[in-house]
């Protein structure tokens, strides 16, 4: 077996948490309750999730301690109601507590998360399956990057509600973004096509890349990065982290991308989701 981890993020970990606390540390008291990007959720919100997320892969990763409150999970949207509300809960508790023990708990919590994932075989199954790339098993270097991508994508979310520079340096935007088109064939399992059918996502930045699928018989699968193809998406990175986790709908993204080719085609990208939501 070749023994190179497809989309290695596992040493992005450290990086990206010293970047969140330095950030955290800045905020004044009035910065903790500004409204983001996610929704109902202030910046105090997505920190306390993203403690709760240490908590629990630190829980199950280094104790083998697995919380089940509901197992009557028997779909796809079950487990993503069940999650939702794992995640309301953990944030409403947080409310009475201060921004600065939650920072605390992070910083601690990060160096304990990264220990324990670190001692991972990158290659073999993973507890949890990446759901929204079409998979029902994954390897565990798969499982690492989709949880990078999380935490990529809260600290923008952050970034993006305070106006601050956001992470588009190469280091830590192309494995993002490699990795959010991972559901790129599985977005298009339903659509119908000619066979030989290509389509084309461009990401216009350094840490960009361009991410071509075709049509088969058995469905859509990725080939060499194509620059011409029946359809061409092409978008700046603040629109691609926003569009694919939900941040913004396909429709408010248009007017930010561009398209060449089959535009009915090319639209069905905009429907990809890499997060579980």
């Amino acid at each position: 077996m070749d023994n190179k981890i497809p989309i290695d993020t596992i040493n992005l970990f450290p990086v990206l948490d010293h970047l969140l606390i330095d950030m955290l540390k800045s905020l004044s008291n009035s910065d903790w309750n500004r409204r983001t990007i996610a929704k109902k959720w202030t910046i105090k919100d997505i920190a306390a999730h993203m403690l709760d997320t240490n908590m629990r892969t630190i829980s199950y990763a280094r104790d083998k301690y697995i919380y089940a409150a509901n197992s009557d999970i028997q779909n796809q949207q079950h487990l993503i109601n069940y999650l939702n509300e794992l995640n309301a809960s953990w944030v409403l508790a947080f409310k009475r507590v201060s921004p600065a023990i939650i920072i605390e708990l992070l910083e601690g919590s990060n160096k304990i998360y990264f220990e324990a994932i670190s001692k991972w075989d990158m290659w073999a199954d993973a507890m949890y399956s990446v759901a929204w790339a079409g998979e029902t098993k994954s390897k565990n270097w798969f499982h690492v990057a989709r949880e990078y991508t999380e935490k990529y994508i809260h600290q923008q979310q952050i970034r993006d509600a305070l106006g601050k520079d956001e992470l588009y340096a190469a280091q830590l935007f192309h494995p993002f973004i490699k990795t959010v088109m991972m559901a790129l064939p599985y977005t298009y399992r339903n659509t119908l096509a000619l066979e030989g059918t290509t389509v084309t996502v461009q990401v216009s930045s350094a840490g960009g890349g361009c991410w071509t699928i075709k049509k088969n018989r058995k469905g859509w699968e990725f080939i060499q990065p194509m620059p011409t193809a029946d359809a061409i998406i092409d978008m700046r990175p603040d629109t691609a982290w926003k569009l694919f986790s939900k941040g913004i709908t396909p429709s408010a993204a248009l007017s930010d991308i561009t398209v060449k080719g089959n535009n009915e085609l090319a639209i069905v990208a905009l429907q990809m989701v890499s997060v579980m939501a």
